[in-house]
C-alpha cells in the first residue's frame, strides 16, 4: 500500500516540475497547470483518486502558505519595502475590506444569497496570494519601477490576516446565533499584535541561533530552519497571534540579517516553497469535481470579471488615492492582484463549518482563481510594459556578505594569523568586515580552505585578502592591532574591471 503512495506522489511531482518547462514556453502559470494535474488526477479524472476531506485539504494549505510565505519574507529586501511600508499595509487591508464590500454586493445579487452570505463569499475571493504573485513575477520576469514591486509583494504577504479575520467572522454570524462582527475587532487587533510581535521576536531568535549553535553539518542548518517554520506559525497561531503573519515577518528578519551559510538556506527554501505551492494545489485540484462545474461556469465568469475589472481597480485607488500613486501605478497594481491558493484554501472554511451552499461557493471560487491567474498572469509583463512601468531585471543582492568591487587600485595581499591575533577563534560573521574586504582563501597547513561566515580563524592561517582603496583603511587597522601581519601581496589586481556585487 505504501509503495503506491509513493508511486502515485512521486509521478504527480515529477509530473508537475516537467510542467514548469511547458510553462516557460508557452505561457501558461505554473500554478494553473499544477491545479489542472490535480483535477486529472482526482476521481473524475484518469488519475481515480478519491478525495474530498476539505480538512486535510485545508490543512495541506495551512502549513504550504507557512513556508511560502517564510521563503517569501527570506526574498523581500527591508530596504526596498520601508519607503513603501505604510503604504502596503494601508492597501492591504482597505484593499481587502473594499473589495469584500463590493464583491458581496454583487454576489448577493446575482447568487441570490443573503447579504451576509454574500459578503462571506467576497471575504474568501478578496486577498491577493503570496504564492501566485512571488511565483509569476518572478518566472514572468516582471520587474517594476517605483518601488511598486515591492509594494505589490508586501501587500500579498501581508493581507491573508484581514481575509481570514473577516472569512471566520462572517462564518460565525452565519452559524452562531447573536454573534457580531463589532465583538471580533479587537480579537483582530489582538491577533496582528501578537502575530507583528512574534514574528520580529522568532525572527530574532532565529538569527541568534544559526550563527551560535556552530552546528557540525552545514545540512543541519536547513533542518533547523524547517523547525522554525514550523514553531513560528504554531507558537504564535497558540497564542493568539496570526500564525501567517509572524511567519512572514520571520522570514524579512532572517533573510535580512547575515547569516551563516545564508546562501544554502535561501536556496533550500526556494525549493521548498515550490514543493508546497505544488502539493498545495495537486490537494486542491482533487477536491475540485468537474461535473459540478458546468451549472456555475457563467456566473462564476461574471464574478471573476467583476473582480479583476471593478472591484480589484476601485479597492486599489480607495487604498492608495491618499499617496499620490499615478493612475498607470495604480492599474499596475490593481492588475497584480492576482488570486491563488488562498482563497481556494478559505473556500474549506464554509463546508467545515457546515454553512448552506458550501461546496457551490468553493468552486465559484476555483473559477475566480483560474480565470485570475490566467488572465492577469498571462498578461502581467505586456500590461506592465503598456503602462511604461516596466525596469530592467536587478541584479540580486540578497545577501549581505558580498564580494568587494574588483577596480583598478584593488589588491589581492596575503596575511599570516599571529598566534596572539585577536582574530583567532572567531568566525568571519564575527569580524563584520566591511564591504570591500573579502577572505578568498585560507590556507592551513596542508588544507585550502574556501571561508564563508562560519568558518574559524586560527592561529597560523594564511589568508588571501581581497581589499579596495575604500577599505583599505580597516586592513591597515587590523595589521596594527596584530591581528594579521601582511606578507608580500600576492597577486596585485590592475585595471580589472567593475564586478557587480555578489553573495558569498
Amino acid at each position: 500500500m505504501i509503495e503506491r503512495v509513493m508511486l502515485v506522489t512521486a509521478v504527480l511531482l515529477v509530473v508537475s516540475i516537467v510542467a514548469t518547462r511547458a510553462s516557460s514556453r508557452f505561457g501558461v502559470p505554473a500554478l494553473i497547470l499544477f491545479l489542472a494535474i490535480g483535477m486529472l488526477a482526482g476521481s473524475e479524472g484518469p488519475g481515480g483518486i478519491a478525495f474530498d476531506n476539505f480538512f486535510i485539504a485545508q490543512a495541506v494549505g495551512v502549513v504550504a502558505l507557512a513556508f511560502i510565505l517564510f521563503s517569501g519574507g527570506l526574498d523581500t529586501s527591508l530596504p526596498a519595502i520601508r519607503p513603501v511600508l505604510v503604504e502596503g499595509l494601508v492597501l492591504a487591508n482597505v484593499g481587502v475590506v473594499v473589495s469584500t464590500m463590493l464583491m458581496g454586493f454583487v454576489a448577493a445579487w446575482a447568487l441570490g444569497l443573503s447579504l451576509v452570505e454574500g459578503l462571506l463569499f467576497g471575504a474568501i475571493v478578496s486577498s491577493t496570494d503570496a504564492a501566485a504573485v512571488f511565483s509569476v513575477m518572478r518566472m514572468r520576469g516582471v520587474n517594476l519601477k517605483g518601488h511598486l514591486e515591492p509594494l505589490i509583494e508586501l501587500e500579498s504577504g501581508t493581507n491573508d490576516p484581514i481575509a481570514v479575520f473577516l472569512t471566520v467572522g462572517l462564518i460565525g454570524l452565519l452559524t452562531i446565533p447573536g454573534s457580531s462582527m463589532v465583538q471580533l475587532l479587537p480579537a483582530f487587533v489582538l491577533q496582528m499584535a501578537i502575530g507583528a510581535a512574534g514574528g520580529w521576536l522568532f525572527g530574532r531568535i532565529t538569527v541568534f541561533a544559526v550563527n551560535r549553535i556552530r552546528l557540525q553539518q552545514e545540512g543541519l542548518y536547513v533542518v533547523f530552519t524547517v523547525g522554525m517554520t514550523l514553531l513560528i506559525y504554531a507558537a504564535t497561531a497558540l497564542a493568539g497571534g496570526n500564525g501567517f503573519l509572524a511567519v512572514y515577518l520571520a522570514g524579512i528578519v532572517v533573510g535580512n540579517a547575515n547569516l551563516v551559510h545564508k546562501r544554502s538556506l535561501l536556496r533550500f527554501h526556494d525549493g521548498v516553497a515550490w514543493l508546497m505551492q505544488i502539493g498545495m494545489f495537486l490537494t486542491l485540484g482533487l477536491l475540485v469535481f468537474p461535473a459540478q462545474l458546468p451549472p456555475v461556469i457563467g456566473t462564476g465568469v461574471l464574478l471573476a470579471l467583476f473582480l479583476v475589472f471593478v472591484a480589484r481597480p476601485l479597492s486599489v485607488a480607495a487604498a492608495l488615492i491618499w499617496f499620490r500613486r499615478s493612475p498607470r501605478e495604480m492599474l499596475m497594481v490593481a492588475w497584480a492582484g492576482l488570486r491563488g491558493a488562498v482563497p481556494i484554501v478559505l473556500a474549506t472554511y464554509p463546508p467545515l463549518a457546515g454553512v448552506p451552499g458550501a461546496q457551490t461557493i468553493f468552486n465559484l471560487v476555483f473559477f475566480i482563481v483560474v480565470i485570475s491567474v490566467l488572465l492577469n498572469g498571462i498578461s502581467m509583463a505586456w500590461v506592465a510594459r503598456l503602462l511604461g512601468v516596466n525596469a530592467p531585471r536587478r541584479q540580486d543582492g540578497s545577501s549581505q556578505l558580498f564580494m568587494p568591487d574588483v577596480r583598478l587600485g584593488s589588491e589581492m595581499l596575503e596575511a599570516v594569523v599571529p598566534a596572539a591575533s585577536p582574530l583567532a577563534g572567531r568566525t568571519l560573521l564575527d569580524l563584520a568586515l566591511p564591504r570591500g574586504l573579502l577572505f578568498v582563501q585560507i590556507r592551513r597547513e596542508e588544507e585550502t580552505v574556501l571561508p564563508d561566515g562560519a568558518t574559524l580563524i586560527e592561529p597560523g592561517d594564511h589568508i588571501f585578502i581581497l581589499v579596495t582603496p575604500e577599505a583599505r583603511p580597516t586592513l591597515d587597522e587590523l595589521r596594527n592591532a596584530g591581528a594579521v601581519q601582511l606578507l608580500t601581496p600576492a597577486a596585485p589586481v590592475v585595471a580589472a574591471p567593475a564586478v557587480r556585487n555578489s553573495p558569498l
